[in-house]
């Protein structure tokens, strides 16, 4: 079982002056939520995700040695241009992972991002972001150790990017993404996202997921704040419990292919999510009358029709459609005939499970 001193290195074999590199790293959705963290960005319950393919961050990372080796030194583009206001998290960011990457304080870094989907579309960018930054660093202490091996690459870059946000762990590898240590799981950690280890079923293969952009404005909560009002929420610890069972139902389900328990437990797990927010103290609300009647209209679609089409929501307003690629076609037809007048103007994303970051 790993730890976080595991991820501290002893010391480099090589050295480089300068140069680049590029990673883009997805989404992910998640299908058990994670709510409610420890200190370290440490989970208060397991979660599992599919990682997505299309909306995805491309991160170029240039860097070049300097002689003041005293303070972080960073640049930020976003689409080419200075983002002032995405440095103090970055700066956050360097401050958290610098025990892990003593380096970062000898080079200074133009990090230049860009995502693929409309900035403020109410996607969450901070997963695949982070994931990307995360996957260039550790590029970079790849060349200054090379005998690293490709699996402990990809942890300490999950883990790395943990520390940046939380989800973020999730969008490092594909195709179905486990945080947090989970006792049927094998090789689960609270530490970093691992592959789901077991058998998937054909059913979930290629399964698609439509992104129906309700609302593109910013959350009037953040997930920090919203995850801190689960430390002395009345229902957590039953919550966290509830966590782990859908887990379980989930490896059995992911093996069966049994895709009407599926859409009960990844609906249950979003109606809880949003559930627990509405009982926090303080407490709020983030959907909005769209999403009700989008989630409505899917139920009153999947009765009528029996095809296993089905929602989640992350902590926001807008509309995860879940469903097996061999349905598309009618389901992409019921989402613009009756869920596109829901959406802010019109706007939609289709995306599907993807592999994970790739190296540009």
């Amino acid at each position: 079982m790993l730890t976080t001193n595991d991820f501290i290195p002893t010391k480099y074999s090589h050295t480089i002056e300068s140069g680049n590199f590029q990673w883009s790293a997805p989404s992910n959705i998640a299908l058990v939520k994670y709510w409610g963290k420890k200190d370290n960005q440490i989970p208060a319950n397991p979660s599992v995700s599919f990682t997505l393919n299309n909306c995805k961050t491309i991160t170029k990372l240039a860097f070049a040695k300097k002689e003041n080796q005293d303070t972080f030194s960073f640049d930020l583009l976003f689409e080419g241009k200075p983002k002032e206001d995405f440095k103090p998290k970055i700066q956050k960011f360097l401050e958290r992972i610098e025990v892990y990457l003593p380096f970062l304080k000898s080079y200074h870094f133009t990090i230049d991002t860009q995502n693929t989907f409309p900035h403020s579309s109410g996607i969450a960018s901070s997963a695949s972001g982070m994931a990307a930054l995360a996957m260039n660093l550790m590029s970079l202490e790849k060349v200054l150790n090379p005998a690293m091996t490709e699996e402990y690459f990809y942890q300490k870059a999950s883990f790395l990017a943990r520390l940046g946000s939380g989800s973020a762990c999730r969008s490092v590898k594909g195709k179905v993404v486990v945080w947090g240590n989970q006792a049927n799981i094998q090789g689960s950690s609270d530490l970093f996202g691992v592959e789901f280890p077991n058998k998937i079923h054909d059913n979930f293969k290629n399964h698609q997921d439509t992104i129906l952009l309700v609302d593109k404005g910013e959350k009037q909560v953040s997930s920090t704040v919203g995850h801190d009002l689960m430390h002395n929420h009345p229902y957590a610890e039953r919550r966290f419990e509830q966590a782990h069972e859908n887990l379980d139902k989930l490896i059995a389900v992911f093996e069966s292919g049994d895709l009407n328990e599926f859409i009960k437990v990844v609906e249950s797990e979003a109606l809880t999510l949003h559930a627990m927010m509405m009982t926090s103290m303080p407490y709020f609300i983030l959907m909005k009358p769209n999403t009700l009647q989008i989630i409505n209209a899917i139920w009153k679609f999947r009765n009528e029709t029996n095809i296993p089409v089905c929602f989640t929501l992350d902590a926001g307003a807008n509309v995860h459609v879940l469903y097996p690629e061999n349905v598309s076609e009618t389901v992409l037809q019921f989402i613009k005939d009756e869920l596109v007048g829901f959406c802010q103007n019109g706007q939609y994303l289709c995306d599907e499970i993807g592999i994970g970051a790739v190296l540009n």
